[in-house]
């Protein structure tokens, strides 16, 4: 069939675009037929006990029982995840090797002098899987009870809060650089490698507060070891729906949302990043796991891969503005 056709190719120009056209799309067919014929690895760039890290555990879960093959997570932290992200720009470009991140891949290009790999061109989106609200949480014996009282303790004295952040010049750090240049609010930064070890620190007292990911600490809230002062989202969480937002609590118009997805190695045949996308989205929707997701604070997004591409772009104009005005660099 495939000769005949390009036979007949040969006769005329606009069958030959066509011929060439339909082994295009058969060579991109078998691309996707055959994924995964091996172990996938999902790169996590922080610390293990985090929300990243525990979506991407849940997803790999589902997505082994899709799949036929194991999705091994591989918690990778160090550089504000530039380690983990230099892994996966190195790794063959075949889908067999993703990395997780969000705003991040964003961030780090604007921080760092020099990165490892092109933060534009060394990925390929596959997709926004979640999005959720940064939350401000507070060890219960600061006796902050409220945003308000926060600010009002950080503009009265100065860096005598201790926040701990879920990764140097991550979304957190900037998020609270964006209310610091609202407000005049400074707090003294303790940055972690990971959420989870951020929390682990505010619930032992070394430290006062942190901003992170909302489903990090939902359960620590519910159980009232950690007391919540306000999310940043312009809407309240359905998983802790008495916690105000900022823009409620005195930064009126304030709002930064933040995301999860994953991304392929530049690249990744087209059919491969596109059958990872539908699975991911498949897994996410399933009712049992967006139930799982949502009671624990995060919003499920999915979409195509350009349209996390264009994410990016916005998100590349607005973080900028604040790390310049801000004066963030990294190393």
């Amino acid at each position: 069939m495939l000769l005949s056709a390009l036979a007949l190719a040969s006769l005329h120009p606009f069958a030959a675009a066509a011929a060439a056209a339909a082994a295009a799309a058969a060579a991109a067919a078998d691309d996707a037929a055959g994924f995964p014929s091996k172990p996938v690895h999902i790169v996590v760039p922080v610390a293990a006990g985090g929300s990243a890290d525990k979506l991407t555990r849940l997803i790999a879960e589902r997505l082994t029982e899709r799949w036929g093959q194991p999705v091994v997570v591989e918690n990778l932290a160090g550089a504000s995840g530039t380690i983990g992200a230099a892994r996966v720009a190195k790794a063959p470009a075949d889908g067999h090797t993703l990395l997780q991140q969000g705003e991040g891949l964003t961030l780090n290009a604007i921080l760092f002098e020099r990165l490892p790999y092109d933060a534009q061109k060394a990925f390929r989106p596959v997709i926004k899987a979640v999005v959720n609200p940064q939350i401000l949480v507070v060890n219960p014996r600061t006796g902050i009870n409220d945003f308000r009282g926060y600010l009002a303790r950080a503009k009265a004295q100065p860096q005598s809060i201790s926040l701990g952040l879920p990764g140097n010049g991550g979304i957190a750090h900037v998020a609270h650089e964006m209310i610091a240049q609202d407000t005049g609010a400074q707090v003294n930064y303790i940055p972690y490698s990971g959420g989870g070890p951020a929390t682990l620190d505010v619930l032992a007292g070394h430290v006062d507060a942190t901003l992170i990911t909302l489903a990090a600490v939902t359960d620590h809230v519910r159980a009232g070891k950690l007391r919540a002062l306000a999310v940043t989202t312009a809407y309240r969480s359905s998983a802790l729906p008495d916690v105000p937002t900022m823009a409620e609590s005195g930064l009126p118009g304030f709002a930064v949302e933040s995301w999860q997805g994953y991304f392929a190695p530049a690249g990744t045949p087209a059919a491969v990043v596109a059958k990872i996308n539908r699975d991911i989205q498949a897994v996410i929707s399933a009712p049992g796991t967006r139930a799982k997701l949502e009671d624990i604070g995060f919003k499920i997004a999915g979409g195509t891969p350009s349209d996390m591409a264009r994410t990016l772009a916005a998100e590349r104009v607005r973080y900028a503005r604040t790390i310049q005005t801000a004066g963030i660099t990294l190393r």
